[in-house]
């Protein structure tokens, strides 16, 4: 009975013991952007959620990606209405979108401190003729753990046919360079 107890015991320390807690789930933030997103390109959407306003920045992206794409933010050549460094939408790569099809989102396994969520959709099924109706896009987030929580740290998208993705953070050091 004493080896039960001590076990147990050694169970309740390990668990609540700081620094040893079961990983976030990578998948948090990037749902939250993704549920956005989709807001934003359903029909009739009236208010256009800002994924990179100052308040979801700080909560659901690292330190790092807040600070490139502040720095981004301040050449005043990236952005005609002073609101993104971006003249497009960055999920779905491009400045017109239907309501997002067939949303699927897949967290992968941790490796070297990063775990890639994978997110696929359907962006142009209500435009008729397009011949890339039916693509799907698949965009991958790079989420890290910073201070004991899930955050965005890169957003790859989805490149031209037959180039590799494109860094949105690398972009966003391009963008601050006036490049």
């Amino acid at each position: 009975m004493k080896k039960i107890a001590v076990l147990a015991g050694l169970v309740a320390a390990v668990s609540f013991a700081p620094g040893l807690s079961l990983a976030a789930d990578a998948t948090v933030p990037v749902k939250e952007i993704m549920q956005d997103t989709q807001k934003n390109w359903a029909s009739d959407a009236s208010d256009w959620i800002d994924i990179f306003e100052e308040s979801i920045l700080g909560r659901l992206y690292s330190k790092d990606f807040g600070d490139k794409y502040k720095a981004a933010a301040q050449n005043p050549a990236a952005d005609e209405d002073g609101i993104s460094p971006f003249d497009y939408d960055v999920i779905v790569n491009g400045q017109d979108a239907c309501p997002l099809q067939d949303l699927s989102i897949e967290g992968g396994q941790p490796a070297n401190g990063t775990t890639e969520v994978t997110v696929k959709f359907k962006a142009a099924t209500c435009m008729e003729g397009a011949p890339n109706k039916d693509d799907v896009t698949t965009v991958r987030f790079e989420v890290i753990e910073e201070n004991d929580k899930s955050v965005i740290d890169d957003i790859m998208i989805q490149g031209e046919e037959g180039q590799g993705p494109t860094s949105l953070k690398e972009t966003m050091g391009l963008i601050a360079k006036g490049q």
